[in-house]
């Protein structure tokens, strides 16, 4: 039936114009996110988002994404197609005005035949796709004929042309992006595969479709689920021990503001919430009104069960929201007309309404799941009671940690050299392994603002453990007490010590676990630090080379092998412009004492090459550690990020976790395409 809905009533009359385009290719960066890889993606989220639209309303069923030769995209629907007549204030055709002016639409009238939801509120999106891209092309199956226009840099080559007739409907988009502007203009078909399959969860009877057009043969998947967000929960929960086997499922209107509210959940055996909240389709990475509304309903309704069944006694103290989350798998997709966002980015939804609407019509639900699954019922509960057991002794311990951080004074765990600074905005704390390279990097680090805490041995997998036993592990708790921030519940991000936390660890497989290790501590239980672009990771050379007086430290052996030629060729070059005689290294330099790593001297075109290989941190002496790890001038620290949430998630719990049999998949998976393997 969608097909054959009339396109009358959706014209030009309906799109609305607030602003310019020129500011976009100056400071792309405002409107996209970055110019790196993420931004990139973006383009695509942009064109996808409108086709979205188009399927939320009612007017189409497929979305095909296709990646073409040439770092080129097209995006396909069989929506309404954009308007092509003129419009009654602009006089240029809809299309045309859609493409190259932000904020135009047909999502800010209010108009009925525009758009009741929609992901791309702000309007910017195929707009700031044309300004980014050196080519895009319109293709518009509208009205029984084909219209098309061309687009470079954001500039129309033409005006709006009919083509040949058809039967068809909907719009084409097709852009290669803007080079001199991206980092990267390659698209990553896995970040793509990704995103279809969550909005083909989320918008029950779409069809999604991807294809890899850019090798030898087409590579498509295509996604399409009928059980909307209660499919989406199962494929999160995929290989976990859940601890009740119906999914627990609401799709209803909330009567009061028509706003429709869709909800599913199901608790696992984990000690960690994982809630993934949309706004239209839109993801909403920090949640919202609707977040809040379901805390609150849920907290409230297992509380009120657990009461009149028994399971709470009178004496004892109600679940906390910490209690009623814990192991929770959750999806909360809510269709706004009117959304208020922060930012063109979408992190977190702002309407107040959204909030009483999940509360009401999820709490009312859940009332009725509970009193209908009295199994399901038990296990829920079970894992809630279990959890405030285990929150009451993890209490217990924190206070025992911060008591004994207060009685140590301000100068901490004993181990951790601090620095003078007590600015964090520009002071470091360096979490080094072992005892070897944290005495090094005491000695070689700036006492000014950076503070050196090492670590001996592997921390605690906090993936398989509880706060509780967190707290009592001695290595955690020296970390918790440095950072000052607290943990759990009194976790407070003004109390943070240090504005950089900077994980040192060697470049070997153990140096690599106890990364990953620490990774997952900050992950799990400090996730606005990560947010925030507190935590790094530093990079120590693998390789010193040293060609007479020319040294230089290099980080892989592809980097070892072009900066080796270049050394050679500056020697020789030096050698021809001038006599001089043989130049020798340094004494101290080149002394191949026990324990300062791997080291040969090679000729390489009759240059004397030497080639000190590091083994760990604690071969490299202070002075080295310090100019080629800690000096801000010289080192490399690689910033940790949460690019997908839902992605991280999978992928800790998937390396961290108790199930061996997926682990042991992905080695088998990934183990030919692993280099550098140290063992």
């Amino acid at each position: 039936m969608a097909k054959e809905m009339k396109t009358a009533g959706y014209t030009a009359a309906q799109i609305t114009v607030l602003e310019g385009l020129d500011p976009v290719r100056k400071r792309p960066g405002m409107y996209i996110g970055s110019t790196g890889p993420t931004g990139l993606h973006h383009l695509i989220w942009e064109v996808v988002d409108n086709s979205i639209d188009e399927a939320m309303a009612g007017h189409a069923t497929t979305v095909t994404l296709r990646l073409l030769p040439g770092n080129r995209a097209s995006v396909e629907d069989d929506g309404r197609g954009i308007p092509v007549d003129p419009h009654p204030q602009y006089k240029i055709s809809a299309l045309e005005l859609v493409l190259t002016k932000l904020h135009a639409g047909g999502k800010f009238g209010g108009d009925a035949s525009g758009y009741k939801v929609s992901g791309g509120l702000h309007g910017v999106g195929v707009s700031v796709v044309n300004a980014l891209s050196t080519w895009l092309q319109a293709e518009v199956h509208r009205d029984g004929y084909i219209w098309t226009q061309d687009y470079k840099a954001g500039k129309p080559q033409s005006k709006v042309r009919r083509g040949d007739k058809t039967k068809k409907r909907g719009t084409i988009i097709r852009f290669e992006p803007d080079a001199s502007i991206f980092e990267t203009v390659d698209f990553n078909f896995q970040i793509i595969l990704d995103r279809f399959r969550q909005q083909a969860y989320l918008t029950k009877g779409i069809k999604m479709v991807a294809i890899d057009e850019r090798g030898d043969q087409p590579i498509v998947y295509g996604f399409f689920f009928e059980g909307g967000v209660e499919s989406y929960v199962r494929f999160l929960n995929r290989g976990k021990d859940v601890k009740h086997e119906n999914v627990f499922y609401v799709a209803k209107p909330e009567e009061t503001t028509g706003m429709m509210v869709e909800v599913a959940f199901q608790y696992t055996d984990e000690y960690h919430e994982n809630v993934y909240c949309f706004t239209n389709n839109i993801i909403n990475p920090e949640g919202g009104m609707h977040l809040v509304g379901f805390r609150t309903a849920l907290t409230r309704e297992l509380n009120n069960f657990a009461r009149n069944k028994g399971y709470l006694k009178e004496k004892d103290p109600n679940l906390t929201g910490d209690d009623a989350r814990e192991g929770l798998t959750s999806v909360i997709s809510i269709k706004v007309s009117e959304p208020q966002f922060e930012g063109q980015t979408k992190g977190k939804l702002g309407n107040p309404e959204a909030r009483t609407a999940v509360e009401s019509v999820f709490g009312e639900a859940l009332k009725i799941f509970l009193e209908e699954h009295p199994r399901d019922a038990e296990g829920i509960i079970g894992k809630c009671i279990l959890a405030a057991k285990a929150r009451a002794a993890a209490k217990a311990a924190r206070e025992t940690v911060l008591r004994k951080g207060a009685l140590e004074g301000l100068t901490l765990p004993g181990k951790l050299a601090d620095c003078s600074s007590r600015d964090a905005a520009t002071s470091e704390l360096y979490i080094v392994e072992g005892d070897s390279a944290g005495g090094s990097a005491k000695q070689g680090r700036s006492r000014e603002f950076q503070a050196i805490l090492p670590l001996r041995g592997k921390i605690l997998n906090v993936e398989r453990a509880g706060l509780d036993k967190m707290l009592g592990n001695n290595e955690l708790k020296s970390l918790v007490i440095a950072m000052g921030t607290n943990i759990g519940e009194g976790f407070e991000i003004e109390k943070l010590r240090y504005g950089r936390i900077i994980i040192m660890t060697d470049a070997d497989v153990d140096g690599a676990h106890i990364r990953t290790l620490l990774l997952t501590l900050f992950f799990r239980h400090f996730p606005d630090l990560l947010r925030g672009g507190h935590i790094y990771i530093a990079q120590p050379p693998l390789y010193r080379l040293q060609v007479g007086k020319d040294i230089r430290y290099v980080y892989s052996d592809a980097e070892k092998e072009k900066v080796v030629a270049e050394m050679t060729a500056a020697k020789e070059e030096r050698g021809k412009r001038k006599e001089e005689k043989e130049e020798t290294t340094p004494t101290e330099s080149v002394s191949l004492e026990e324990g300062a790593g791997e080291a040969e001297t090679t000729e390489v075109s009759g240059v004397k090459v030497y080639i000190q290989r590091y083994k760990g941190l604690g071969e490299m002496n202070p002075e080295q550690l310090w100019e080629t790890t800690m000096n801000p001038a010289n080192r490399l620290l690689v910033k940790v990020t949460i690019e997908d949430a839902e992605k991280a998630n999978e992928v800790f719990d998937l390396l961290m976790g108790a199930e061996v049999a997926p682990r042991k998949r992905f080695i088998q998976t990934h183990a030919k395409s692993v280099s550098n393997l140290d063992i």
